[in-house]
């Protein structure tokens, strides 16, 4: 563990204690919060072995919550959390306007062009805005907006943290598969500029268009459609419907490891975390949930940390003085990742290291050494300030 990094926990761990021996302070800060979600028909997939959960995103603010009243009610902060629902095609603006009428702090969960139109209210102006569910880059780039932070990792930061890896092992000869949905598409574009960033060479892309059973016919189909692209170290799959990965892997004509949407791949989160503390936020998470802690989770879990922390620090609500800290050099949260997580002063998105996993193990943690940053070594994944085209927030 950094030495840097100990000593904040230690400091925390000091203040948590001083806290317990002085005993509980009256409330005099309410800081109302609110989780807005707008519900998302799944389109059809060929598999139902991983159902998505019904409180994703939720259950992540709920156990952060828990854990920020523990230490709110020594200090005489109020913590309480809202959880919104707006059905598929339902008025999700009206909804944020009612929720901003009770609470100046907002935690998203919607799609991109939503998430925009909240930002846009003028009712948000002064709020503070929270995505947890889209790593769309346009939000961080040109679309980006100074209120709408970003604890859910850009896109780009998932694939540059897999090219990473891919390059340090010497598997550069690579061959893409691209699903046929707008967002498997949009995925394979940001694995290629992930794979020219950092030297990965993509020999030949694919478009897949079976419409079969592969459940049953995975082990005829699949080695034919693969059989004629060039010799490679890895299959790269963008398959974020999470539709017909699961069938390519084992099913190649060579055998070859897959990577990107299913296989060795970058989260932002993942079961398989067991160092840096991790494990401990894991079980505290199953035992509330009775389900593995995901991505969308540890988005939600962030970012209502995020304002815990600042809370605490300031000693204030006021989403103007909590926006000053949280993006002042004296913000570190502890993200259970080994290094303190921050928030990118030009976007808004949340820094933070990256796992590489597979099913069963964490393969390693990115950013990986050797790849040096002016700055902050972090920043070699995702959008960096050079390429960024966010104006919103003065960078």
């Amino acid at each position: 563990m950094p030495e840097a990094f100990a000593k904040r926990r230690f400091s925390a761990c000091l203040a948590v204690c001083t806290m317990l021996v002085a005993g509980p302070a009256a409330a005099e800060i309410a800081i109302p919060m609110t989780y807005l979600r707008q519900e998302v028909e799944a389109p059809p997939v060929l598999s139902n072995l991983d159902p998505i959960p019904e409180d994703r995103g939720v259950a992540g603010a709920k156990v952060a919550l828990k854990d920020t009243k523990t230490t709110g009610k020594f200090l005489g902060h109020e913590y309480s959390l809202d959880v919104v629902s707006i059905e598929p095609g339902g008025d999700l603006a009206n909804a944020a306007r009612k929720a901003l009428a009770k609470s100046r702090i907002l935690f998203l969960d919607a799609p991109a062009d939503a998430l925009l139109s909240i930002a846009d209210l003028p009712e948000a102006k002064e709020a503070l805005l929270f995505n947890v569910s889209t790593g769309e880059r346009r939000l961080r780039d040109a679309d980006c907006r100074a209120n709408l932070l970003h604890t859910m990792p850009e896109d780009a930061m998932r694939t540059d943290a897999l090219m990473q890896v891919l390059k340090a092992r010497r598997w550069t000869k690579t061959a893409l598969v691209i699903g046929p949905k707008p967002q498997d598409v949009a995925f394979a574009e940001t694995l290629k500029a992930s794979a020219a960033k950092f030297g990965v060479n993509i020999l030949a892309e694919k478009n897949w268009t079976f419409n079969t059973d592969l459940r049953r016919a995975a082990g005829q189909e699949i080695p034919l459609f693969t059989q004629d692209l060039p010799d490679h170290d890895v299959l790269l799959i963008a398959d974020e419907a999470d539709d017909f990965a699961r069938y390519v892997q084992d099913n190649t004509w060579l055998p070859r490891p897959v990577a990107g949407s299913d296989g060795l791949r970058g989260e932002g989160w993942a079961p398989v975390l067991e160092q840096w503390a991790a494990v401990q936020l894991q079980q505290r998470f199953e035992k509330d949930t009775k389900r593995e802690m995901g991505t969308r989770d540890y988005a939600a879990w962030t970012a209502l940390r995020t304002i815990g922390e600042a809370v605490t620090r300031t000693n204030s609500a006021d989403p103007k003085v909590l926006r000053s800290y949280i993006f002042s050099d004296a913000f570190a949260l502890d993200g259970f990742k080994g290094r303190s997580l921050s928030y990118r002063s030009w976007n808004g998105q949340l820094r933070q290291p990256m796992p590489v996993v597979n099913a069963r193990a964490l393969v390693e943690l990115t950013p990986l050494d050797g790849y040096l940053h002016q700055t902050n070594e972090m920043d070699t994944l995702g959008l960096d300030r050079p390429e960024s085209r966010c104006k919103a927030f003065g960078g």
